[in-house]
């Protein structure tokens, strides 16, 4: 929809046709969520190892399989609400803007997943070790479920988000809003606060601070390496346009 000529009617039209994808979108993802949920606790509940679990009043279990059902269907409805959101804010895009928007969203999400799949396989497993470990013979660990599935979808989710950083670093070159350079010069400080939230993250250990301040490097060297190939295309264009004017 070209956004040109358009009345404040359709523009309204047009949301809410985008918000009913997006509601319809969730609510489906989040009731085929809720009717695996079964298989989805036993996922969650895979990296615990032996701990034992309880819920402490009668709609707790309740609660927090609606609660996991949510944010799966949230993470699994993810792609086509980013979709509808930059579809509504960015109308009547060309044909390759659409092809680039197509590609974020996909490996976009292939990175969100990504980051989850990491958090999963190693550092939930290391850092559930570590806090059974605490337990001794006056205090046993009993987790409650409901806060365990809240300690649990934290750490997925922020490594999810945290593996973005590739994504949102290619849009911010796309868009003039940082330059190679300046991700350079800030590689020092980076290091220095990528040390600093795997200290205090991860357990007192430093196997686990490496598993997360590793990978944090490596995917800001690549959005270094994404930066400068995206600018660098940039300029090369913009010397082109400047040569056939």
């Amino acid at each position: 929809m070209n956004e040109e000529g358009l009345t404040l009617v359709e523009h309204l039209t047009e949301l809410r046709k985008r918000i009913i994808i997006v509601i319809v979108s969730l609510l489906g993802a989040t009731g085929i969520a809720f009717y695996f949920v079964d298989e989805i606790q036993n996922l969650i509940i895979r990296p615990s190892g032996e701990v034992d679990f309880i819920y402490l009043s009668p709609p707790e279990l309740l609660m927090a399989h609606i609660k996991l059902a949510l944010i799966t269907g949230l993470v699994g409805a993810l792609p086509i609400i980013l979709y509808q959101l930059w579809a509504f804010i960015v109308p009547g895009i060309e044909k390759k803007q659409k092809i680039f928007l197509f590609l974020s969203v996909f490996f976009g999400t292939f990175f969100f997943v990504g980051g989850i799949v990491f958090a999963y396989l190693l550092i939930l497993p290391l850092s559930l070790d570590f806090f059974a470990g605490m337990a001794s013979e006056q205090v046993q660990a009993l987790f409650s479920f409901t806060n365990y599935i809240g300690f649990v979808t934290s750490i997925l989710l922020a490594f999810g988000v945290a593996f973005e950083l590739p994504m949102l670093v290619l849009l911010l070159t796309k868009f003039n809003l940082v330059r190679p350079r300046t991700l350079r010069r800030a590689r020092k400080f980076v290091f220095l606060i990528v040390v600093v939230l795997s200290a205090l993250l991860t357990p007192p250990d430093i196997i686990s601070q490496a598993l997360l301040a590793g990978p944090m490097m490596i995917l800001f060297e690549l959005s270094i390496i994404i930066s400068s190939v995206i600018y660098r295309k940039k300029e090369k264009q913009k010397d082109e346009e400047e040569v056939r004017n």
